[in-house]
């Protein structure tokens, strides 16, 4: 009998292989073929290779917008769906979503969308933003079932009249509660802060430098700031400032870590100031699951992962004093009181967020557009 094909697009190795590897050796046991197409890496796409997947070199600009290089992104996946027609198509992140999805439709290829959240284009009423509602017309038109990870961003393109498709909102991309265990939380009197994501404005970089450069100062040894992440490398001016607050002593600046379990490990509560932009913010997701207590921006893909004053503190995005009044919430807060709220954190991931719940999503829809 033929084994059914499944291509997964995506635009960066490292998140397929950390999000979506529960799913993909799921796939691999229920005897499909796994085709994975994406820029190539030295690390994550062999290890994927040595499952038993196919892989597929695709280059995806994930910053630009030139229409030509996305034609030419099209193209590409027109000509990989012809030589190896997967029965069903699954697609992450925006230009995976909206190209791929083009492809699809061209050739009749069921396929199922994941909106991993709507981007900054959306933010703004431009020309891009009149762009990106076309594209996501037409590249979401015939998915078999677009799963959101948040509401707000359901809303958007269901009340734009973008999509007419099946829809329904998943926990995000879920954890891994085996991979992400609970740890003992910390009881040391220096209260630990961590940052960890991309270093860049939208990120929420300048108002977690901003606050933990006045508190460091405020409070000395009491607190410690650390920071995970790979600068940008259009942000050199950021560059200079981390370097100079290093060099003060005010933070911790540990580089990009593939693994950031170990240093979660260490704090006490992980911060996620972003602007927006997110689908459910999986590095808060994997923080909870290690009990860690939460400060984010009151958004969309963020909010959901915490519960006010039971796990975490929710506060205005891009107002620094704002953050700065929840980081003292925590200051004062009794060890016993951030015990409680750790123990929390983990429970209500368990509930809401496991991963399982995602891949069983994912595996019921599979098996209804390839019949098993």
């Amino acid at each position: 009998m033929k084994k059914k094909k499944v291509m997964l697009l995506g635009n960066h190795a490292f998140v397929i292989y950390n999000f979506r590897k529960e799913l993909i050796k799921k796939l691999l046991e229920e005897g499909y073929d796994v085709y994975l197409s994406m820029p190539y890496d030295d690390d994550k796409v062999p290890k994927m290779i040595s499952w038993g997947c196919k892989f597929i070199e695709t280059n995806v600009d994930r910053r630009g917008t030139n229409p030509i290089k996305d034609l030419n992104l099209v193209k590409h996946y027109l000509k990989i769906m012809k030589k190896h027609s997967p029965d069903i198509v699954l697609t992450y992140t925006i230009k995976p979503n909206l190209y791929g999805g083009i492809a699809c439709s061209i050739l009749n290829i069921p396929y199922l969308t994941n909106i991993t959240g709507l981007g900054s284009g959306f933010k703004e009423k431009n020309t891009l933003k009149k762009i990106l509602v076309f594209l996501y017309k037409i590249g979401l038109k015939n998915s078999r079932k677009i799963f959101f990870q948040n509401t707000h961003d359901q809303e958007v393109l269901t009340s734009n009249g973008i999509i007419k498709s099946k829809h329904e909102v998943i926990p995000g991309s879920g954890v891994n509660l085996e991979e992400y265990k609970y740890r003992l939380f910390p009881r040391t009197e220096q209260i630990c802060f961590m940052f960890i994501g991309r270093i860049m404005k939208d990120k929420g970089i300048n108002e977690y430098l901003e606050v933990a450069k006045n508190t460091k100062e405020k409070y000395g040894e009491r607190v410690n700031f650390d920071l995970i992440g790979f600068v940008e490398e259009t942000e050199i001016e950021l560059k200079e400032e981390i370097n100079e607050l290093v060099q003060k002593g005010l933070i911790n600046y540990l580089g990009y870590q593939s693994d950031v379990q170990p240093y979660l490990e260490n704090v006490h509560c992980l911060i996620q100031p972003s602007h927006g932009g997110e689908g459910i913010s999986n590095v808060l997701l994997e923080a909870a699951a290690m009990g860690r207590v939460l400060i984010a921006s009151n958004i969309p893909g963020c909010k959901e992962t915490i519960d006010e004053d039971k796990n975490g503190y929710l506060f205005e995005a891009k107002n620094s004093k704002d953050l700065s009044n929840k980081i003292e919430q925590i200051l004062l807060a009794e060890s016993d009181e951030l015990s409680v709220m750790s123990r929390y954190s983990r429970r209500k991931v368990e509930m809401e967020f496991d991963r399982r719940i995602v891949v069983n999503k994912y595996m019921t829809e599979i098996f209804e557009w390839t019949g098993g």
